[in-house]
């Protein structure tokens, strides 16, 4: 065969040159066998990367094991050059409990910190910002490593991909971009994805460096990526890479390539790297027909020999107990005490002073906000804090919820706790996939915890309108994997705030903006805890269950100032996931009735489940119908007069009375 790829060996050493042949030969073999198998219907589905070995393998080679890779679907050389064990990755295709998601996610939807990689969601965008948080921890450890994140040219059409970018250029974030630019996402070609000749370009409006490497001639990506890692960590700084390559099959297996122009696929297929690479070692005298042979033969009896472990191997029996446990990472809550003396501070300055405690107490504490630097937020929660923690502590972050939110997923993964504020509530919508795909549950897919804590000012009460006014905690309640906090007063904010910082899981912490300047009280000045999951009773009486929390909490205690002679429980559940479930039905059982009070739009909300909840478990109990108040079912108006009108705090005591007559 004639040599379609001009390699130039520069001064590798011939051993090194050898071991590119060996690791790309490896992924070359398995995915033969994998073809056969998904034949056999031995696997589910099947990604291709043949013929883009060269990328995947002179990429990690290139790095060294310590340093992060983030891999996606046809990256399977970054996973046997990192020497995973074949049989780990065969359980994994087959669902198999010793696969590294314990059947609970498919192919190469997983990660291992063994091996320094972080698997890949199907949203694609997101990884490239996961991306920035691992490269920002390792600039803060000053560990002088690199980290490379792969995507396709599609993915470069994301919003993920800008943002990514942005945030990374800006901090200069020592990452390599490696865009494999194949040729088709799916069917689409890249005519019909972009208008830019060269995808490299785009890291012109960037400020970034960027460079087309031959994705088929092992030898120029080896040889240019490792030349850049060395220099990316002596000059932190991101690159992005366009890897010119081809995907000579399907998307995957089912969707076959008949939309590609057969001469197309014949110039591509002759540019096969490791046919031309294994012709230029031989021509070189570096690889001899013996050694081709035995080492294809020592591959293939590897291959076989760790698919009959997976295929021995137990088909998962589903154990309920065993996946619901794994939802969450198990935290020990460890009880901080508050103490005396205490001083009257406002609920925004009790959120200040837990988060300027957790920052003292964990001394590697990141928060990301946009303006929460100099400027000290738009609620000026932050306010200072630039002056004892610094800018690489206290950062300023482009408007890119959703790259943040990826970001903070990124400092978790590389050892560093994070708390990110969303300027307001509403602005989660920008950072939505991020928190509900990949915050949630990563924990359950591959055992990896998502350290992260996402400040939500939130509620109306302050004419901010349809945009700024949302309590829209609804939103993620329903998302197992994610816990979510509403404090009403001071104290509880404080401490619970400090707690969600401790705890390892992502947690989603609303505070309701109308409550910031308006709610007083004695709050203690140590650092203590109040641990989440738990409700308390603001009030005890017979009659009457009220179920509430956030600003409406303060809306059914002004009410009850007027019907004073009314005996009821006021539950403030603090928590609404994981609930305080027993505490809702111990008072249901007593009174034999219930309230439910939230300030969100009525229909979708959590007093449905709530209500839910009780008529399941208390029905027997029940002396009259549930009631739910809430607020309108329209958006949030600006007007006064029409916000007051919105909120469902005018129809609290007509709920009340009705059900006290019953």
């Amino acid at each position: 065969m004639q040599v379609k790829i001009d390699f130039i060996k520069n001064s590798i050493q011939n051993e090194t040159l050898l071991n590119l042949y060996k690791k790309m030969l490896k992924p070359r073999l398995i995915e033969e066998k994998m073809l056969i198998l998904l034949r056999q219907g031995k696997i589910s589905k099947w990604f291709s990367g043949i013929g883009q070995e060269a990328i995947s393998v002179g990429v990690t080679l290139a790095l060294e094991t310590d340093e992060y890779i983030l891999p996606m679907h046809r990256n399977l050389g970054v996973f046997t050059t990192r020497e995973i064990p074949l049989h780990r990755l065969f359980s994994q295709w087959q669902g198999k409990m010793n696969g590294f998601t314990k059947g609970r996610d498919r192919s190469f939807h997983f990660g291992t910190q063994d091996f320094n990689i972080v698997g890949m969601i199907s949203h694609l965008g997101p990884q490239l910002g996961v991306a920035d948080g691992i490269a920002l921890a390792n600039k803060l450890k000053n560990n002088k490593k690199v980290c490379a994140v792969f995507s396709g040219e599609g993915g470069t059409s994301e919003g993920d991909f800008h943002e990514a970018l942005n945030v990374a250029a800006v901090w200069e974030l020592p990452i390599l971009f490696c865009i494999e630019n194949n040729g088709y996402g799916l069917s689409t070609p890249v005519s019909e994805q972009f208008k830019c000749d060269r995808i490299a370009d785009k890291g012109i409006g960037y400020g970034m460096e960027s460079y087309v490497i031959d994705g088929n001639n092992v030898l120029e990506v080896y040889s240019k990526v490792n030349e850049l890692a060395k220099s990316v960590r002596e000059t932190p700084r991101p690159i992005l890479l366009e890897f010119r390559t081809f995907r000579v099959r399907g998307h995957e297996e089912a969707s076959g390539t008949k939309y590609v122009p057969q001469d197309l696929l014949d110039f591509w297929v002759a540019k096969d790297p490791l046919e031309n690479y294994e012709e230029f070692l031989k021509n070189e005298g570096i690889l001899s027909e013996e050694l081709d042979i035995s080492l294809k033969n020592e591959f293939a009896h590897e291959i076989n020999d760790h698919l009959q472990i997976a295929f021995n191997e137990e088909n998962i029996t589903p154990n309920l107990n065993f996946e619901l446990k794994d939802v969450f990472k198990k935290h020990h809550y460890k009880e901080v005490k508050p103490s005396k003396p205490t001083k009257k501070i406002r609920l925004v300055d009790a959120v200040s002073e837990g988060l300027y405690q957790s920052m003292e107490k964990y001394n590697d504490l990141v928060i990301m906000g946009q303006d929460i630097a100099d400027y000290g937020g738009v609620f000026k929660v932050t306010d200072g804090f630039i002056e004892e923690f610094g800018k690489e502590r206290v950062r300023n972050t482009p408007i890119c919820e959703s790259a943040i939110v990826s970001a903070a997923y990124g400092l978790s993964v590389n050892g560093i706790k994070s708390v990110m504020e969303m300027q307001f509530a509403d602005f989660a919508s920008s950072g939505f996939n991020p928190i509900v795909n990949l915050l949630a549950k990563s924990y359950y897919r591959w055992g990896q915890k998502a350290d992260v804590v996402i400040r939500m000012p939130c509620g109306a009460g302050i004419g901010a309108g349809p945009f700024h006014s949302q309590t829209n905690e609804a939103w993620f309640t329903k998302v197992p994997g994610l816990k979510i906090v509403y404090p009403a007063f001071p104290q509880d904010a404080k401490g619970l705030l400090i707690e969600a910082i401790n705890d390892p899981n992502p947690v989603l912490f609303f505070e309701h903006k109308a409550l910031y300047r308006s709610v007083y009280q004695e709050v203690s000045g140590n650092y203590f805890t109040t641990e989440i999951g738990k409700s308390i009773i603001l009030r005890e009486g017979t009659q009457l269950t009220i179920v509430s929390y956030g600003a409406a909490i303060h809306w059914v205690l002004e009410v009850l100032k007027k019907l004073n002679t009314i005996s009821v429980d006021v539950i403030d559940l603090r928590t609404l996931q994981p609930l305080d479930v027993e505490t809702i039905y111990t008072s249901v059982r007593k009174t034999g009735k219930a309230v439910i009070v939230q300030e969100d739009s009525l229909f979708g909300g959590i007093a449905s489940d709530i209500s839910a909840l009780i008529n399941e478990n208390c029905f027997e109990y029940l002396d009259a119908p549930i009631k739910r108040v809430a607020s309108l079912e329209t958006p949030i108006p600006f007007n006064k007069e029409l916000e007051n009108q919105y909120l469902g705090k005018n129809n609290i005591e007509k709920s009340i009375l009705d059900l006290i007559n019953y």
